[in-house]
């Protein structure tokens, strides 16, 4: 003979997993914690920073004499950081901006931004601030579910919208939706 016999060799079935890209949970962003904001500069990082993660940065605007502020600030970094609250619907970065600090008082932030009083949670999306969700009432900073409801809300915003929200939220409410 001149080949030699061919055998027939039973291999086992191979199982394959079938996960699709479509059906995978996404993953839960960590919130971050950011070091107090002293300077433009920092802030413009931090603006950067959170565009390029598509994450929401949370800003809380206080002073040193501001005594609210030293009640809010701790509350707010424990809801945060410790409870994770805004991690499920995507994550948020905070950062406190010392209005008072020597270094910030060289451009007009307070302008820009549109700072009326403190303390002042202002949030940014895209880089964009969120003037119409800001939150300056004593009240709404002294209700923890306010506060977490508002947290969420940001998170879910996440980098979408921008200062005026999307084209279609504006559209819905023209139409009743």
């Amino acid at each position: 003979m001149l080949f030699p016999r061919i055998f027939r060799v039973a291999l086992p079935k191979t199982f394959t997993s079938t996960r699709n890209f479509s059906a995978t949970t996404p993953l839960v962003t960590k919130n971050r914690i950011y070091n107090n904001i002293r300077h433009t500069s920092e802030l413009e990082t931090l603006l950067l920073l959170s565009s390029s993660s598509n994450k929401s940065l949370l800003t809380l605007w206080t002073t040193s004499w501001c005594s609210t502020c030293t009640t809010v600030s701790p509350l707010l970094k424990s809801m945060i950081e410790q409870e994770g609250i805004g991690e499920a619907e995507g994550g948020v970065g905070y950062a406190q901006v010392e209005m008072d600090a020597v270094s910030l008082g060289e451009v007009d932030l307070r302008g820009r931004y549109m700072i009326n009083s403190i303390p002042t949670l202002l949030a940014f999306s895209r880089g964009e601030a969120q003037n119409e969700t800001k939150v300056t009432r004593l009240e709404d900073f002294k209700s923890r579910d306010f506060m977490k409801k508002w947290i969420e809300s940001e998170a879910r915003r996440g980098g979408a919208g921008g200062a005026g929200g999307s084209l279609f939220d504006s559209l819905g409410s023209l139409f009743g939706r």
